[in-house]
């Protein structure tokens, strides 16, 4: 351990509490919470598999990180491949599509790098019972979220989630793989310096497939551990292990961060979503018929600087559309609701939504400026053809902590995502196997949808490994 006591003195307690927590430690309600979690996952999963970026990443898995001996399963495929490949596609998948928990003070997304890199290590490196699955995903949103924090608050930049949702997967295979102390903490180290430290403010401005970089994050992070197991060495993650970040971590296995995360309501970004409610509480008066588009003749849109950036008017792309607020804001007017659709495909040459969208008019809020990231606001003014002007009250994105979304909402948005790729009886078997997985001996409820044709074939060790 020489290395690390020259350079920074190693938090021993975030490694302990990567291998000794048990899954009886963990508080009812921080289970609950890690079961939603991974039950929304897996829907905008469902949905994000038939994205050509979803295609593209599944596709390059498989022709270069091909399956060895020990080999997993690309999520909503059935082929094979390399665990850091599956672990990629699986995150490129979930990132397609907008929809996927956040967490405020990171600014950005675990469960998309998380749930896909504990899949691939539960495949054949590292099979588990159910109470053991659900402990390993709760690690790595506990590492994972800490690690955001803290480089938030020591790093200018404002970076993808990829750069340290990537210490959360590495975090999980450290454990899976029964790693060394001295192991897990060059897996942790090498996540972190070879993470995509990449900006998220030009992925704004110019949106594309690479979205919130969580792809190679997962790629990176069960890539770490697997070279740390092999004597591979890395630098301190200072994130995890730097004195100045003591207080991000002090709480460590007492407050439970996976409780603290957010749902989306609606398949764009985080912060176009306050305006879309702000707008729709217009539209939608209580008591009164719906506002048609065309009776509007503009729409000011008052958030937080960030929200301001989102500009595209015109998406040609679904990335495009995720990363508007001008678009999703006249396509909820339009069409009176906002999924997957209408910000994907045909919808998204509507002509009546692409003039409402020229109308919306972004003012930056000095007081909502003050309240991110901790929180995000907005409210909508309309201008209306017959000369009035109404007014919302702000708006916070529905979802949050303080206002979460119920099960059965949450099953609901499950289905509403899944539904054009699986059928219901599929679509049960995920909902039921998610929410009673830590109940079961095994994740067998899951495999058989999830991994499809593969388990009919030679490589079923997931499902064997659970009977």
């Amino acid at each position: 351990m020489a290395v690390w006591e020259n350079a920074l003195i190693m938090r021993s307690d975030s490694v302990d509490f990567i291998h000794s927590l048990r899954y009886a430690e963990i508080p009812a309600t921080a289970r609950h919470a890690a079961r939603r979690a991974l039950l929304d996952s897996l829907g905008v999963a469902a949905a994000g598999s038939v994205t050509e970026a979803s295609r593209i990443l599944r596709d390059h898995a498989v022709r270069f990180h091909a399956a060895g001996a020990e080999g997993a399963t690309l999520l909503f495929d059935g082929r094979r491949t390399a665990p850091p490949g599956a672990a990629m596609a699986g995150a490129g998948t979930i990132d397609a599509i907008d929809a996927h928990d956040g967490h405020r003070l990171t600014k950005g997304h675990v469960g998309a790098a998380v749930v896909p890199a504990l899949l691939a290590y539960c495949d054949e490196l590292a099979p588990c019972g159910g109470k053991e699955f659900l402990t390993r995903l709760v690690v790595g949103y506990e590492i994972a979220t800490r690690a955001g924090i803290a480089l938030h608050a020591t790093v200018a930049d404002y970076h993808t989630s990829g750069a340290w949702n990537t210490l959360g997967a590495a975090a999980i295979g450290a454990r899976a793989l029964n790693l060394t102390e001295e192991q897990s903490a060059h897996a942790l180290g090498i996540a972190e310096y070879y993470g995509p430290r990449s900006q998220m403010m030009r992925v704004i401005d110019y949106p594309s497939m690479v979205k919130d970089g969580s792809a190679m994050g997962a790629f990176n992070g069960v890539s770490a551990a697997l070279l740390a197991q092999d004597g591979f060495t890395g630098a301190p993650a200072i994130t995890v292990m730097d004195e100045e970040v003591d207080e991000v971590w002090a709480d460590l296995g007492r407050r439970w961060r996976v409780e603290e995360q957010y749902f989306k309501a609606y398949p764009v970004c985080r912060w176009a979503q306050p305006a879309v409610e702000a707008v729709l509480s217009l539209v939608r008066a209580e008591g009164e018929a719906p506002i048609p588009a065309s009776q509007i003749a503009g729409i000011t849109i008052h958030s937080f600087t960030e929200a301001t950036r989102l500009v595209l008017r015109h998406p040609k792309t679904t990335d495009e559309a995720q990363y508007s607020l001008p678009f999703p804001v006249a396509a909820a007017v339009v069409h009176g609701k906002l999924g997957v659709p209408e910000i994907d495909g045909p919808d998204l040459a509507d002509l009546e939504v692409l003039k409402l969208s020229d109308s919306v008019r972004m003012v930056a809020e000095p007081l909502y400026d003050d309240s991110f990231p901790a929180e995000r606001w907005a409210h909508a003014v309309l201008r209306l053809k017959d000369g009035r002007r109404l007014v919302s009250a702000p708006c916070t994105a529905r979802g949050d902590p303080e206002r979460p979304f119920s099960d059965s909402r949450l099953i609901e948005k499950f289905h509403e995502l899944a539904a054009p790729v699986l059928g219901e009886s599929e679509r049960e078997a995920i909902v039921a196997g998610c929410l009673t997985v830590d109940q079961q001996d095994g994740v067998a409820a899951l495999a058989t949808v999830l991994y499809g044709r593969a388990l009919d074939g030679p490589h079923s060790s997931l499902m064997a490994s659970v009977r």
